[in-house]
């Protein structure tokens, strides 16, 4: 079984505005990356985030950037005892503009070695994405971190 997710919501602002709200390390900094985020998403880049609930900064990797309709990233998996050592997963970000003025913000995760480990990870990664989705809502629409004091 391959472990994947999708988790969606609607924000209500134009879909440059959400992009924004993950591309600027400023403001992803602002409600999500509760350590900091350093580097624009570009293609091609290599940025860092820094979680107080996962000490210690690591390395993001920019795959594609599509203004305004698509990111993608890909970061290591959690380590397990699989002797093929490290791996990566892939999370696909989209953004799609609404008839009525909202973005459907998608973010897709997969890539994760069908084990145990891999199967936890999954789950906690999902978790941590419909988590950024309600804090970047709050952060978009009212200026409110969500994440502050949530984790430390």
């Amino acid at each position: 079984m391959t472990y994947e997710f999708t988790v969606r919501g609607r924000i209500s602002r134009p879909v440059h505005e959400v992009f924004e709200a993950v591309a600027d390390p400023a403001q992803l900094s602002s409600y999500f990356t509760t350590g900091g985020a350093q580097g624009r998403l570009e293609t091609g880049a290599t940025v860092t985030w820094d979680f107080h609930d996962f000490p210690g900064a690591f390395p993001v990797h920019v795959v594609e950037v599509v203004p305004d309709e698509k990111i993608v990233l890909r970061w290591e998996a959690p380590p397990d005892d699989d002797p093929a050592g490290t791996y990566q997963t892939t999370v696909t970000m989209r953004f799609e503009p609404l008839e009525d003025g909202r973005t459907l913000v998608s973010i897709h995760e997969g890539g994760w070695r069908e084990n145990e480990a891999g199967q936890k990870a999954s789950y906690g990664n999902c978790e941590g994405w419909t988590g950024m989705l309600c804090a970047m809502r709050m952060w978009v629409e009212h200026r409110i971190n969500l994440r502050e004091g949530f984790y430390k």
